[in-house]
């Protein structure tokens, strides 16, 4: 008589065990890296290693008085085991590379963009991915009961940090499409949604001979002034706000817009694009500064927002093959993708 046996399986490999403990295990990461960037341990290392009982008087308040010793050695020991800051001797602790890129008042400092990331309100959110999963819709309007920009709207504080994020970002990424992309020939630039303004000003800055149209929602246009009179091109922006859903403001020889079209799903994406196209100069160009996707299993900043888009947005990150369709679709027709040397490329349609 024959008989069966169930197939003998091989251990689990012990790197392999570890490597899904390690992503199992990323909010805990996560949060103790937003405590060291709300807390500002970063700059209280500025000048040089100090012990943890110095850094827990220095990083409380007077409110509050110093935060806990052995509860920040404890996330500091943490961090420093992946690689962002140094324990140089017990419980001394330095900056490295890696932390020294959350200093505040630095070029291109990943503080704002720290903030906002680790925010405890993305926890709340991805408390609901199973929403997003199931559905396909995004988990903030089951967390919150609205859309996310909804939400900005009537919580100020967070809408700073997020908006704060998108200005810091925005100078390291249109630093980098200014080394590869040439904006000669545009008469007015249209930045839909544009935000505080970083991305218009930094371009107006290189082209003197340009002028700008920023257009927002009127809550997050409030605060641009600072910023443009701060980059020397208040007198050459035109401040315009609206919903650009509905139409964005005519007469652009060019139109960009820096990672606003992710926020969007094909549908909604194409309307703002149509809109566009009505609104546009003849011969006119949209530039986009977005993540394309590639191929393959490489590690990609793109894919990991991506499923932000679909927690927050209901948007998407797309490769050069969908924003090709996207851009055909509305009547337009993608002439060139341009990689940068930041996370996103320069992405431009005619």
């Amino acid at each position: 008589m024959e008989t069966t046996s169930a197939p003998i399986s091989a251990p689990p490999d012990a790197a392999a065990s570890r490597h899904v403990f390690q992503v199992a295990l990323g909010y805990i990461a996560s949060t103790a890296l937003y405590a060291a960037v709300k807390l500002r341990v970063a700059d209280h290392l500025a000048c040089g290693p100090l012990s943890i009982d110095d850094l827990a008087r220095a990083t409380g308040s007077p409110s509050t008085g110093a935060v806990n010793a052995d509860a920040l050695y404890r996330v500091l020991r943490m961090l420093a085991s992946v690689g962002i800051f140094e324990e140089t001797s017990p419980r001394h602790f330095a900056n490295n590379a890696a932390s020294n890129t959350i200093r505040t008042g630095i070029p291109d400092s990943l503080y704002d963009m720290g903030l906002w990331i680790t925010d405890p309100f993305h926890l709340r959110v991805y408390a609901d991915a199973m929403h997003s999963v199931t559905t396909g819709q995004p988990a903030v309007e089951k967390t919150t009961g609205v859309p996310v920009f909804d939400f900005f709207r009537t919580n100020p504080e967070l809408s700073e940090i997020f908006n704060n994020a998108m200005t810091g970002f925005s100078t390291s990424v249109i630093a980098a499409a200014l080394e590869v992309y040439d904006f000669s020939g545009i008469g007015t630039l249209v930045d839909v949604a544009g935000g505080h303004g970083q991305v218009l000003g930094s371009i107006l800055q290189r082209y003197p001979a340009m002028r700008g149209v920023l257009f927002d929602l009127d809550h997050v246009i409030a605060g641009a002034v600072p910023r443009l009179r701060q980059l020397g091109v208040e007198g050459r922006v035109m401040p315009a706000t609206g919903d650009f859903f509905k139409a964005v403001p005519a007469g652009g020889d060019a139109y960009i817009m820096k990672h606003i079209f992710h926020d969007w799903d094909d549908d909604r994406a194409i309307t703002i694009l149509r809109n566009i196209r009505s609104a546009m100069n003849q011969g006119g160009r949209v530039i986009l500064l977005e993540s394309v996707l590639l191929p393959g299993n490489a590690p990609d900043f793109g894919k990991l927002i991506d499923l932000e888009m679909l927690m927050m947005t209901g948007g998407r990150e797309r490769t050069e093959a969908e924003f090709r369709t996207l851009f055909q679709r509305a009547g337009f027709e993608l002439t060139r993708v341009v990689p940068t040397p930041s996370p996103l490329s320069v992405i431009e349609a005619r």
